[in-house]
């Protein structure tokens, strides 16, 4: 007798619940199935419905792009629209980004897609990509590659430690969460910048009392500017490009910082 072979679907299905650190008795019951059919679906004895896939998704918070993924390893068409920010069909999103946008100056904001490449900046982002070099910035400037690498924003830094740290472990966890390949590729490659052994440490901050761990200490010709930075996301996406936009949002973490910021001039002001 043959011997049944997970299917395509079948094996992603597992890599998902394991990433996720479930049993299949844990998923089953977030799902609303049994566990033995579970084990059908994860060793190619039974065929997942349509249905049932986007249920086990939602269970997993398998993001939109992969759900598509395993609808298409099981044969089925997709099941959200992937869209160009240019397209029409996204004319109200643009919108609400440039206002968003203007509306946070004199601060720097940026939004980013699920690489971090920055798609759209205000005006106050100046402060950040002041110098930076073109080999940085093409095709598309990269946050990580911005903050942490040498000819970047790295070398005026004056945490650049603790911001490391700090990028990498964040950049690993959502390698981790969503198991992207070009997510790991990337923090391979921003991992293996040089980092110099020589780097006095930074100065102690002014900022002992802060709420934030880690603020971007940075050195301009206006002084150290320290900011810290929230992160937005649109509800309910019903498109992959959606889902996958973010919007960092930076705030100064003093008063020298906002006085510093509202002083600066703005490109066209």
């Amino acid at each position: 007798m043959d011997v049944e072979q997970p299917s395509r679907v079948g094996s992603l299905l597992r890599e998902w619940r394991q990433r996720r650190r479930l049993s299949q008795l844990d998923l089953a019951n977030l799902a609303d199935t049994s566990a033995r059919h579970l084990s059908y679906l994860e060793n190619g004895r039974a065929r997942p419905s349509r249905r049932m896939l986007l249920r086990l998704s939602v269970a997993l918070d398998v993001p939109l792009r992969e759900r598509n993924t395993l609808l298409l390893a099981a044969d089925y068409a997709p099941a959200y629209r992937e869209s160009s920010l240019d397209d029409d069909y996204m004319a109200s999103i643009r919108s609400a980004l440039e206002t968003m946008l203007t509306a946070h100056e004199p601060y720097p904001a940026v939004v980013v897609d699920r690489l971090w490449n920055v798609l759209q900046g205000n005006r106050a982002m100046g402060v950040l990509m002041d110098g930076i070099p073109p080999h940085l910035l093409e095709p598309r400037p990269n946050v990580f590659r911005l903050a942490l690498h040498p000819d970047g924003l790295a070398a005026r830094l004056a945490n650049l430690g603790e911001v490391r740290e700090l990028f990498l472990e964040r950049l690993s966890h959502q390698v981790n969460a969503t198991g992207d390949t070009e997510l790991h590729a990337l923090y391979e490659e921003v991992s293996r910048y040089p980092t110099s052994e020589d780097t006095p440490a930074a100065p102690p901050s002014r900022h002992r009392q802060s709420p934030i761990q880690v603020p971007l200490r940075i050195r301009t010709p206006f002084g150290e500017l320290a900011m810290f930075s929230t992160m937005a996301t649109f509800g309910a996406p019903a498109d992959v490009t959606l889902s996958e936009l973010a919007i960092e949002l930076f705030y100064p973490l003093d008063d020298f910082t906002a006085n510093a910021l509202r002083a600066l001039p703005r490109d066209g002001a």
